[in-house]
């Protein structure tokens, strides 16, 4: 199980059960390895971080062990699914790409013709996998799930 620190931002009722707020939304605690982010000196990796606006995206999570919000969790997703995930993600496009590229060659001689066919490959991986995991999105090896409180309980609170 891969663990990570999360906040819990508000609580969802189930459909199935309306008056219990039994769904968290959560969003991971960003850490830096060194605590030089966001000043002049450094690595630099901040400079990034301003460029591309790292956000910080909200996800759900049964909350099973009644956490309120504010209150720091470990959060924790099964390692297999990671697996999936990075094979669904970045192995299969490729393997389409490479299969369409090698499909043209058969046929036709032009390079031209074999990028572009390298290119509609990829790009039906991609809408494949996009169709994939919007299909089966909740599959409950990919569900991360609330563990357990943070050992050290900071409680944050939200201003409204």
């Amino acid at each position: 199980m891969i663990e990570e620190r999360a906040v819990i931002l508000s609580l969802e009722a189930n459909e199935s059960n309306p008056d219990a707020s039994n769904i968290a939304v959560l969003e991971i605690e960003r850490k830096t390895a060194c605590g030089l982010c966001g000043q002049t000196r450094g690595c630099g990796n901040s400079i990034w971080g301003k460029l591309f606006a790292h956000r910080s995206t909200a996800f759900k999570a049964n909350n099973n062990i009644n956490a309120s919000v504010g209150q720091s969790v470990i959060v924790g997703i099964n390692e297999q699914a990671l697996l999936w995930s990075a094979l669904l993600l970045y192995i299969l496009p490729l393997v389409t790409m490479l299969i369409a590229s090698i499909l043209t060659m058969q046929v036709n001689d032009s390079n031209g013709v074999v990028m572009l066919a390298a290119l509609a490959g990829l790009i039906v991986g991609l809408l494949w996998v996009k169709g994939f995991t919007a299909s089966n999105q909740y599959f409950v090896m990919q569900q991360p799930i609330i563990l357990r409180l943070a050992s050290d309980d900071r409680t944050i609170t939200f201003a409204n």
